[in-house]
């Protein structure tokens, strides 16, 4: 009689763990809300509007997105380091959370210390292109021309600080060259003086060239992944290109206030994953030109960390902070 009362309990214990989480959501009668620190419409608001669909399912509650753009993430950040920790707030991260932090001399808030990490779901490669009128036709070229006359070429960025703009500089720095900064309000207005020859180069994420690139009204030099993407077969990586030190992306995951407990977050963890692992999230990130991801909070944690202090020594190294 024990032991089947045991195994009862075992099984009961199984039961709640899994849906804890949805549990406790359903109980406060209260939406878990998803702060997304990008205006309405952009590529990482769509991965964040989809993810909370397919949440609505795996939770079996409501999922508000809450658009917080503004000051680089500055107001998403403070908001969600400011919520309460239990599950009914998180924000929805692209590396920009940890880029806005790193050009700042006084880093507005610490990675590992403000958030609790719960959950990363993607990551994806940026796309080097060029004008055409910059008879830019490989990264070699780039190379040669810049190291002929450093400065000659310039480059287009979202914006001083930006996921982009850091990226850019990080080629340079592993190519050794040297070329002009152009910063824009926005991806936007750089790919429109890119197509039409006032500027060179641009390193951006796949949706905001991929029909450029497709219609050729831009030329491909690059992938900045580990390997050739199967959406541009053709296209090398940098390394294939002469330029080591490894591949450059863009990640995307979910973190929450400081001090969650660990049993909640494992479950948020778990939800998540479930929910960025469903048909219409692998099929966002395929046309992305990403790679999903599973893990653990600890796991996350670990990236963001690694990411902070790459982009850091890179804003270091340039002098290039913002204030």
């Amino acid at each position: 009689m024990v032991s089947r009362r045991i195994l009862a309990s075992c099984a009961a214990a199984l039961l709640l763990g899994v849906s804890a989480f949805a549990t406790q959501v359903q109980a406060q009668e209260r939406p878990v809300t998803i702060i997304v620190p990008f205006a309405p419409g952009g590529g990482n608001d769509i991965i964040a509007r989809e993810l909370g669909r397919q949440l609505i399912d795996t939770i079996k509650a409501n999922v508000i997105i809450d658009n917080r753009s503004g000051a680089g993430g500055l107001i998403a950040a403070k908001n969600t380091a400011a919520a309460a920790p239990n599950g009914q707030t998180l924000m929805f991260v692209s590396s920009s959370v940890v880029t806005t932090a790193a050009v700042r001399k006084q880093e507005p808030y610490n990675i590992a210390k403000d958030f609790t990490a719960i959950a990363m779901i993607g990551r994806g490669p940026f796309l080097v292109v060029a004008s055409n009128d910059s008879r830019l036709n490989s990264v070699k070229d780039v190379v040669g021309r810049s190291k002929d006359k450093p400065g000659s070429l310039n480059f287009v960025s979202s914006g001083v600080g930006s996921i982009l703009h850091l990226s850019t500089e990080l080629f340079m720095k592993r190519a050794g060259i040297t070329m002009t900064h152009v910063p824009y309000s926005g991806s936007g207005p750089a790919l429109m003086d890119l197509v039409a020859g006032r500027a060179d180069l641009f390193i951006t994420t796949v949706p905001v060239v991929a029909s450029h690139v497709q219609e050729k009204t831009l030329n491909l030099l690059a992938v900045t992944s580990d390997e050739r993407s199967p959406l541009f077969p053709n296209a090398p990586t940098l390394a294939e290109s002469g330029v080591a030190g490894g591949g450059m992306y863009t990640l995307w995951g979910i973190v929450g206030p400081p001090n969650m407990a660990p049993d909640l977050v494992a479950q948020i963890n778990k939800a998540v994953n479930d929910a960025a692992a469903s048909p219409a999230m692998v099929k966002r990130f395929a046309e992305e030109g990403a790679t999903p991801y599973r893990g653990t909070p600890d796991e996350f944690a670990k990236v963001l960390e690694k990411e902070r202090d790459t982009w850091r020594r890179v804003v270091e190294d340039g002098n290039l902070y913002t204030n």
